[in-house]
């Protein structure tokens, strides 16, 4: 279920957490050669994704 991100916020280990409007969290790594998302690593970067949806696993899971 796609759902919008409405903020970022590291986690313990220093990977972005996209946080999602149902409450849920997903992690959005740069990670090249195998994960290019270059934009997460600055605040412009991230900004600019505000609102852009995700797909959460995890409401897919409890059915909405």
């Amino acid at each position: 279920m796609k759902r919008p991100i409405i903020g970022f916020h590291l986690d313990y280990e220093g990977v972005w957490v996209a946080e999602l409007t149902c409450g849920h969290g997903q992690h959005i790594r740069h990670d090249p050669p195998w994960i290019n998302r270059p934009w997460v690593l600055t605040e412009e970067g991230r900004r600019q994704f505000l609102g852009a949806e995700l797909e959460c696993k995890l409401c897919d899971e409890a059915g909405g």
